[in-house]
């Protein structure tokens, strides 16, 4: 196999690497050599994905088997549109790696591969969906772009040549949203440790390698399909995740939980302030039974846990991003709020 990955140099792009090269595939990673280079093994080719002349110059060095694309996180659909054009005469298939923030119902509902998709056409531009000034109900901008970014890919591509990969919350060693190292370095932290809603709550987030083989998987697979990637629902809980976390950094935090009425009383801001902790009754009901028919394996989240700890430890450092300053709540904050479960 001979696939070109676009991105490959942080997070999941570089998961889907370091997973291809070891099955012996021969990779190109198209970057822009903003975050390192990839993995040795790999052809690194420098270049700018909005840039036609460099999108030009990677199409004369195909083709492949297939690409597999991590970096379109930010792109318009028109952006992706023009991308997969260029390189469909290139490539037998493409891995478009999205989320599941393009179902209409997300995270108000369950939802299969089946639930309705938000609006968003393949040669929209980056405005396309933005809520009004003004607006109070829900933020579909995102959705809808990426919706759109679906459907460019398709419509280049076709359905038959596209495996549209839909993962939930992704973990793992690398990540650079700082969720699970937040909650990692707080349990380090030790005390008495603010931990939201119920420990029986159920939570889906799957490890970035498991994301990475299974697209790598699609990758070889003969047709395309669309696929939810989560943890198995009802597997694991928040009191798995925070749990785990104290055990790996060997810490004598003691959890104290608060009901979501108190921490939403308290103003707390839900999946930011307390990472993973969200009321809404869909966010951690999404069914993944297609692709676990199709190969997707989901190691324990304790292992999850555990390497990224690792990774941490071993001096790990994620990709700069504004998202990793988002997360975590204020040590005054979580005291007034721990001050009030008495």
């Amino acid at each position: 196999m001979r696939i070109l990955v676009m991105g490959g140099t942080w997070f999941l792009g570089k998961a889907v690497v370091d997973d291809a090269l070891r099955r012996g595939w021969q990779v190109t990673a198209f970057t822009r050599g903003r975050s390192g280079a990839p993995a040795p093994g790999a052809e690194s080719v420098r270049g700018d994905r909005l840039v036609a002349q460099d999108l030009a110059r990677l199409a004369e060095l195909g083709p492949w088997d297939a690409v597999v694309d991590t970096s379109a996180s930010g792109l318009a659909p028109r952006d992706v549109l023009a991308g997969a054009q260029a390189l469909k005469e290139e490539a037998r298939q493409y891995v478009y790696v999205s989320t599941v923030s393009v179902y209409r119902g997300w995270p108000n509902e369950p939802l299969t591969e089946e639930s309705e998709v938000l609006d968003g056409p393949p040669d929209a531009d980056a405005g396309y969906g933005a809520m009004p000034a003004g607006w109070t109900g829900p933020d579909l901008h995102y959705g809808r772009q990426k919706a759109g970014t679906e459907r460019a890919v398709v419509a280049a591509f076709g359905h038959a040549r596209t495996a549209i990969v839909r993962p939930g919350v992704i973990l793992g060693p690398g990540e650079y949203v700082g969720r699970l190292p937040w909650w990692l370095n707080r349990a380090a932290h030790g005390g008495r440790i603010l931990a939201p809603g119920s420990p029986a709550k159920v939570i889906q987030p799957v490890d970035v390698r498991d994301v990475a083989r299974f697209a790598l998987d699609q990758a070889a697979a003969p047709a395309g399909g669309t696929y939810n990637v989560t943890a198995p629902v009802g597997r694991d809980t928040m009191g798995d995740l925070l749990t785990a976390c104290l055990d790996i950094t060997g810490a004598s935090g003691r959890l104290a939980w608060a009901p979501d009425e108190l921490l939403l009383g308290h103003g707390v801001r839900q999946w930011t302030e307390l990472p993973l902790w969200r009321t809404h009754p869909g966010v951690w009901q999404i069914d993944a039974t297609r692709a676990y028919a199709a190969g997707l394996v989901c190691r324990p989240l304790a292992e999850t846990v555990t390497d990224t700890w690792q990774w941490l430890r071993s001096g790990g450092l994620p990709v700069d991003h504004p998202r990793w300053a988002q997360h975590g709540i204020d040590p005054a904050k979580e005291a007034k709020v721990l001050a009030s479960l008495g």
